[in-house]
This record gives structure tokens, C-alpha cells and sequence, in this order.
């Protein structure tokens, strides 16, 4: 499979609202995903094989931190590192910008998830209690940091 990494275009915004309305039980609006790839102070990336978007991920950069925003990839594609591919170009492109820290959050229920991050260099600092509305469950902030490596 050929995978090309790109920044969304709004072509490619329904492809993107698919993935996630099946990957998170309180999705993003398409009008949410419309502002954020226009949004200065955001870079969103797609993962597309052929044309069609298989995964994708965006962060907030702002001043020498980048928060690392979502990560979701199409169930039918999942396990064959896209997620991976995704994140490393996050982590090129922060590094690029001057950032020094990323950070996220993510359910401690999402073990796939938190073994990734942990493998890219993330630590865990933290946690914000009763963070998903949906659910109550808590969420790991987790940091990676440049000067560190």
C-alpha cells in the first residue's frame, strides 16, 4: 500500500469525518475540522492511500509547545502503521517550527494508543480527572520533550 502524508484540504474533510465519527464517541464537527486547516496556529495532516483518506491528525502549535489535538485512522487500516507515520510527521514538522514539547491526552482505556505514544518518546506527567464527558474516565497527559532525547 502507498501512503502518502499530506496537509487536509477541504476535499478531503467528509473523508476525515468518516474516520471519525467511527473512532470517537463525541466527534468533531465538519465545521470544527473546516476552521482548525485554516487555523494559524494548526497543522492537520491526512494519510491517504490513493485518494482516499485512511487516517489523520492535527496539534495546536503555540509559542515552544505544540498539544497534539487527534489521531485517528480507519478501522479497516488500523494496525499497519499509519498512526505511527502520522505522529512522526507531527513530530518533524513541530521540531521544524521551533517547538520543544508536545503534549496530549489520551484514555487510559486506550492501550494501542498509550503503547505508540509511549514508543515515539512520550512520558506520562499527569492526569485530568473525568476529562471525557461521555464516559467520566480520566485522561493520561502525556509530554515529550526535545531536549530529552
Amino acid at each position: 500500500m502507498k501512503l502518502n502524508i499530506t496537509k487536509i484540504q477541504p476535499e478531503h474533510l467528509e473523508d476525515v469525518l468518516v474516520i471519525e465519527r467511527n473512532s470517537f464517541s463525541t466527534p468533531w464537527s465538519y465545521y470544527a475540522f473546516a476552521y482548525e486547516i485554516k487555523n494559524d496556529f494548526a497543522y492537520y495532516l491526512a494519510a491517504l492511500s490513493t485518494d482516499k483518506v485512511i487516517g489523520y491528525g492535527g496539534m495546536w502549535l503555540i509559542l515552544d509547545e505544540a498539544h497534539i489535538t487527534n489521531l485517528a485512522v480507519h478501522h479497516n487500516y488500523r494496525h499497519r502503521g499509519i498512526g505511527r507515520a502520522i505522529m512522526q510527521e507531527l513530530i518533524r514538522h513541530a521540531a521544524y517550527s521551533g517547538i520543544t514539547r508536545l503534549t496530549l491526552e489520551v484514555r487510559p482505556s486506550n492501550q494501542a494508543a498509550r503503547r505508540l505514544y509511549d514508543t515515539l518518546g512520550f512520558k506520562e506527567e499527569g492526569r485530568r480527572r473525568g476529562y471525557y464527558q461521555d464516559t467520566n474516565e480520566d485522561a493520561i497527559i502525556m509530554w515529550k520533550n526535545f531536549w530529552e532525547e
